[in-house]
């Protein structure tokens, strides 16, 4: 496990992990670092240098968890790491996705209906992500759902005339952006959470709503789907909801959701519109039966 501590370089250790970059950048902290310490670095731009240094340790390490140096720390470091987090993901990566998926769909064959299919995926994954930082707080469930399903069915289920480098390069973008916001939030359920709920002051309790933890699970079973799925599925992708999907195949809504589980597991898609692109592309619905 590589423990970072105030003496170690920060240049030789973003050297072996390029995903620390994005994170320093939150805290001002820019490249051409030398080689000065974590301890020099922080001090000469006025950093907190524990808290930057509980801040990296958990993103390089799953099993660490600083419960003890959590009680030090002032809640105007909380504040203002997530600012400068919900900064980099809206200036950041949000902008550099859309700008390469633009430019994925703009080079592909305008007839390819997926293209519409997959801009109407990102403008939901936009969509939430804004909501969720408005909100004070990125819960990053939702947002990761989407993001997940969207790299899974380009992967997976595009076919037609594209632009195979720009389709790569948007693959690559997801990857980044998913994997920052997976780290961002085991932070803010080792780090971040931890801090809110040992603060007893007034308006504080309504923080902890926008901390509530939460994980995206991957099921790696790719089983085929059953009839009945199949046509839970249809309905689902037609937008139905699940009592009418339950009274329309006369079953119990508690089976629809069982269905609806499994579904999730089969196909690895987490969303209503991963699913949808999942049923036109395989010729379950025809585009015609939804609204684009």
């Amino acid at each position: 496990m590589l423990f970072l501590e105030s003496s170690s370089i920060l240049s030789e250790v973003i050297e072996d992990n390029h995903q620390l970059i994005p994170v320093v950048n939150r805290f001002g902290i820019k490249l051409g670092l030398g080689d000065k310490s974590i301890g020099e670095i922080c001090d000469s731009v006025g950093v907190n240098t524990e808290f930057f240094l509980v801040i990296l340790n958990t993103f390089l390490n799953e099993d660490y968890f600083p419960q003890k140096k959590l009680q030090k720390f002032d809640i105007q470091l909380v504040i203002k790491y997530l600012k400068q987090t919900d900064a980099y993901l809206i200036h950041g990566q949000l902008y550099n996705f859309e700008k390469h998926l633009k430019a994925f769909i703009g080079m592909s064959d305008p007839n390819n209906a997926q293209m519409k299919l997959i801009s109407r995926l990102f403008s939901e994954f936009k969509e939430e992500l804004m909501v969720q930082i408005e909100q004070g707080m990125v819960n990053g469930d939702a947002p990761l759902a989407l993001l997940t399903d969207l790299k899974s069915i380009i992967i997976r289920h595009i076919s037609g005339n594209f632009n195979e480098n720009m389709c790569y390069a948007v693959i690559f973008t997801i990857d980044s952006f998913q994997k920052d916001l997976e780290k961002h939030n085991r932070i803010r359920e080792k780090v971040l959470k931890p801090m809110i709920d040992e603060l007893s002051e007034s308006g504080i309790e309504d923080l902890q709503e926008l901390f509530v933890s939460g994980r995206i699970t991957r099921d790696n079973k790719r089983q085929p789907l059953s009839e009945r799925e199949l046509d839970v599925l249809r309905l689902i992708a037609l937008g139905f909801l699940n009592k009418e999907v339950a009274d329309k195949l006369n079953i119990s809504l508690n089976t629809v959701l069982s269905h609806r589980k499994n579904i999730t597991a089969k196909l690895g898609i987490k969303t209503v519109s991963g699913l949808i692109f999942y049923c036109i592309t395989h010729g379950y619905i025809s585009a015609d039966e939804i609204e684009l």
